[in-house]
């Protein structure tokens, strides 16, 4: 098999492409041939040495995959194989080849190509768990969604859609809000040239959101705590403030954790306020594997009823893994990174 591994920690050119003998599947595993993967922010940290959670360096790293089952190992009907399938990775989808447990190996519907589903797992499930399980978004709420051109900011566009009358904030590039705005966004900002917490209270008459989705960290956080009506909720799913560069840079991550509001975020302060603090890490909920299993089906359902609208930008084959991780870090993406065999 091919796979595409973090050599070391650095830039993007410390990706290489690497060959490996094809592994097989245990009892209760199935095979994948690998068609596309998905490439998330959380690679990236990982390339940095930033993702606690990451393999050790070297190591494959990659969440999601979509494909077509080969072989199953015993427990596991044959059935099964020459199945086009998706599903999660506990790292190593940055590979032609990958072997999951059973469960996490989801079949596709009927008229869902590789490219699509591969788009689907890590961006929707984000997006279900903040808005539907965790913020409990509702009709008449307003939601600001950060960096809302890109896969998980367009996945919560569509459900904020799908729960009707839900009034969406997202800050994006202006080159990108004729997009976001044709996806349902009620109102785009653009972050280069305006500050979207004066942009919001504008906008809300001062009221401020319900609802915050926030990748970003540091001083995002702090502004978001302000600009929370009461009840209101803040979704922390990452730090992206701490890789600011392409290569390795310790003092951004530390400025980044230097800009957390710690003294905002403790109980007394939140009780007093009315507001609460929600994080979301999707790679630390692999012990609920059937709740996820739910939430994709769920999600796979509303695509079929042309509800959710996966968007892949581009794909790179693995040669190219490096120009897919600038890419995203340079903030070229609309929706979803693609790596494919």
């Amino acid at each position: 098999m091919r796979q595409v591994w973090i050599t070391k920690v650095g830039a993007p050119d410390v990706l290489q492409v690497r060959e490996a003998p094809d592994p097989q599947p245990g009892p209760g595993e199935v095979r994948i041939r690998v068609e596309a993967s998905g490439v998330n922010f959380a690679d990236i940290s990982a390339r940095l040495g930033f993702y606690p959670d990451a393999p050790k360096v070297p190591c494959v790293v990659g969440y999601e995959v979509a494909g077509r089952i080969d072989a199953v190992g015993a427990g596991v009907a044959e059935a099964r194989i020459d199945e086009d399938v998706l599903g999660l990775t506990r790292f190593g989808g940055y590979s032609d080849v990958v072997v999951v447990p059973d469960g996490q190996a989801t079949r596709r519907p009927a008229g869902l190509d590789a490219q699509t589903a591969a788009a689907i797992p890590v961006t929707y499930l984000t997006a279900y768990q903040m808005l539907i399980e965790m913020g409990r978004v509702r009709p008449g709420d307003r939601v600001l969604i950060h960096q809302a051109a890109g896969g998980v900011g367009l996945a919560a566009i569509d459900l904020c859609a799908l729960t009707g009358n839900v009034e969406t904030f997202g800050t994006a590039s202006a080159s990108k809000h004729d997009f976001v705005r044709a996806r349902g966004l009620t109102h785009p900002i653009d972050y280069h040239t305006r500050d979207y917490e004066q942009e919001v209270r504008r906008l809300t008459g001062g009221r401020g959101v319900d609802l915050i989705l926030d990748p970003i960290g540091g001083d995002s956080w702090r502004k978001g705590l302000r600009l929370l009506a009461p009840t209101g909720r803040l979704l922390c799913f990452g730090m992206s403030s701490a890789n600011q560069t392409m290569d390795r840079s310790i003092l951004a991550g530390l400025k980044a954790i230097a800009s957390i509001p710690w003294l905002k975020v403790n109980p007394i302060t939140l009780m007093n306020e009315n507001k609460g603090v929600f994080g979301v890490n999707l790679g630390r909920m692999w012990d609920e594997a059937e709740r996820l299993s739910g939430w994709l089906e769920r999600i796979l359902g509303w695509w079929a009823e042309g509800k959710v609208r996966p968007h892949v930008d581009r794909a790179f084959p693995f040669a190219e893994a490096a120009a897919a991780h600038t890419y995203i870090q340079e903030r070229r993406n609309v929706g979803k990174v693609l790596l494919v065999p």
